[in-house]
């Protein structure tokens, strides 16, 4: 119990601050590029976590967790975590949802999907931030 209660904290609050500004912009993107462009489940999703990655790098390792490390190190355990956390989130809801969701349309199962997939991802992302990608010392 005392270590959960160690993860929420204000570094809590900022990561869902910083949250807010990248899901917005992601779920334009998203969308956008799965109902207006036509783009696959895949491509559309995957579009919006690399470029609101780069984003979140950058508030993140500033301002929410106040990471002063230099070299690659934060980066690389960044972009490891963002991708582990991806394949992960993206990798559970696709199969739920299509399963749950089995007499609704393809778009719907989809976008169903990637909502549900966002959940999972920030839930993911925000302990590999915080315990993985820019852990204290």
């Amino acid at each position: 119990m005392n270590r959960l209660t160690h993860l929420v904290d204000a570094k809590l609050l900022k990561f869902l601050l910083v949250g807010v500004v990248n899901t917005l912009v992601g779920m334009a993107i998203m969308f956008g590029l799965y109902n207006l462009a036509g783009c696959s489940y895949w491509i559309s999703s995957a579009a919006n976590y690399i470029l609101t990655s780069i984003l979140s790098f950058f508030l993140n390792k500033r301002f929410t967790f106040q990471n002063r490390e230099r070299g690659a190190g934060p980066a690389v355990r960044f972009a490891l975590n963002i991708a582990v956390c991806y394949l992960l989130a993206y990798g559970i809801a696709q199969p739920l949802c299509l399963h749950l969701l089995a007499g609704a349309a393809q778009a719907v199962r989809d976008n169903v999907s990637m909502f549900v997939g966002m959940c999972l991802f920030t839930g993911f992302n925000y302990l590999g931030q915080r315990l993985f990608a820019f852990r204290e010392k």
